[in-house]
């Protein structure tokens, strides 16, 4: 396969549409997970590490999402915890007591939902969060790469990943190692998990959407703060979420 721009488009083009075919029935499921979870009062909490934590800022904070979100991150540690910030490295998503320390520090309610994301599904501190969270009993979406976890070994004392604690698993559609356009001499670049992770985040939330709508009641999503009225909207509805979402710089 040549390696290109027009390479790498076709290669995303089809991905999207194969995972927006293949996931259909899973974004239902989760939009009602969620919709069920906004409805009793609750809060969604995404959560992603490396270059996952894009999807935790699709969910959370942003123009056209839903306001009672909550992003949580591992710097998390740092800026909520008091913990010193050379704790944070590259590997710090492996280490399992990770997650217990930031779980302690998230303003959870028994009503919250969480959407973890993680394309290989096995660091030690992601597992860890996700047993966490079904021990609290806690709805949990999963977003992960079929393919690229089944082929891994999990880090997790338990050998469980990912997937395994998830009430829905939407698989992302990304190969073995997330780049698509193999290079002569080995290797491959033109990642797409980020991509196809960011569709599935937005056709959850406007599934959400649907079902509020349906319900009578009027869904809480942000407008853009860099429009007129956008600072006063936004506000408004934060209020009713005030020490359950955190909006970082």
């Amino acid at each position: 396969m040549t390696v290109s721009a027009e390479a790498y488009l076709a290669v995303v083009t089809e991905t999207i549409g194969r995972v927006a075919a293949d996931q259909r029935e899973n974004v239902a499921r989760a939009a009602d997970l969620i919709a069920a979870s906004l409805r009793a009062d609750g809060v969604v909490h995404a959560f992603g590490t490396g270059h996952s934590e894009a999807l935790a800022m699709e969910i959370a904070g942003r123009a056209g999402g839903l306001v009672p979100t909550n992003r949580i991150a591992l710097r998390d540690l740092v800026l909520h915890g008091g913990e010193p910030a050379d704790v944070l490295g590259p590997k710090l998503e492996r280490e399992p007591a990770v997650a217990h320390r930031l779980y302690e520090r998230a303003p959870v309610r028994p009503q919250d939902v969480f959407v973890l994301a993680s394309n290989s599904g096995v660091n030690g501190a992601m597992v860890e969060f996700a047993a966490i969270v079904k021990e609290r009993g806690h709805g949990l979406v999963a977003i992960t790469s079929a393919q690229h976890s089944a082929r891994m070994t999990s880090r997790h004392p338990s050998g469980r990943k990912l997937a395994d604690f998830a009430d829905v698993v939407l698989d992302n559609g990304a190969p073995y190692g997330d780049a698509t356009l193999p290079l002569p001499g080995g290797g491959a670049v033109g990642a797409v998990s980020s991509i196809t992770a960011a569709l599935l985040a937005q056709q959850i939330v406007a599934e959400v959407v649907v079902r509020l709508l349906a319900a009578g009641e009027r869904p809480p999503v942000y407008l853009s703060a860099n429009i007129t009225g956008g600072d006063e909207h936004n506000a408004e509805l934060e209020a009713r979420y005030a020490g359950r979402i955190r909006r970082g710089a």
